[in-house]
């Protein structure tokens, strides 16, 4: 999920750092315009056209216009699952993605703010909002997985997994939802909007704890 997720730098070659630089373009580029006019009405030549690329380069990046509202997707699944992977020992996983969701949320434009402008996008495109619905399921499946391992042969252990899984996304989902938004518009500075959303995650996490526990 875009708005959640943050970067590491790492030295890389000077071709790949090229290509990183035109895709950070056409990100940046498609934010400003999905942003400003709307993602229903923005066009793929405009997009190109903002980032100084063709349409034709812009296919190499990705397939579709809605790829880049789901560009990094992948890169929050990773953060989540390893988070649930490297908690200490008697460690809830409810907590470890609460923390994990602290620490993103504190991060000003990538984090509440971003949040907010991809809500935006989203409840205003039926298909973002189709696509926003697979990927929750495929997060829920790959938590599944780690989960299920942890418990080994456990004959209870694939639907104690799976519900556990399901938790955890719902945590995450949560932060998409117009009620956790609207509360924090309600602070009146930027400052106290991001508190109230990091204690919502707080929160959160001690509800699901109570739930699922330390899991194994």
């Amino acid at each position: 999920m875009v708005a959640l997720v943050t970067d590491e730098a790492s030295p890389i070659g000077l071709r790949e750092r090229k290509k990183l630089q035109t895709r950070q373009a056409l990100l940046a580029a498609a934010t400003s315009l999905f942003e400003a006019r709307g993602y229903e009405h923005v066009t793929v030549a405009e997009i190109a056209d903002a980032a100084n690329i063709s349409v034709k380069t812009f296919f190499t990046y990705f397939r579709s216009k809605e790829d880049l509202a789901f560009a990094d997707d992948r890169r929050l699944l990773e953060q989540i699952l390893e988070s649930v992977r490297s908690r200490p020992e008697g460690t809830s996983p409810a907590d470890a993605v609460g923390a994990l969701l602290v620490e993103l949320l504190a991060e000003g434009k990538e984090g509440l703010e971003g949040l907010e402008g991809y809500h935006r996008m989203v409840d205003d495109s039926l298909a973002l909002r189709s696509r926003l619905l697979r990927m929750w399921e495929e997060y829920e499946d790959e938590l599944t997985a780690l989960l299920t391992s942890e418990l080994g042969g456990r004959r209870d252990g694939a639907p104690r997994a799976r519900l556990a899984a399901c938790s955890l996304v719902s945590m995450v989902r949560s932060f998409t939802t117009p009620e956790v938004l609207e509360m924090a518009a309600a602070r009146r500075s930027p400052a106290a909007r991001r508190k109230a959303v990091q204690d919502w995650a707080t929160e959160a996490a001690g509800l699901v704890r109570d739930g699922i526990g330390t899991f194994t």
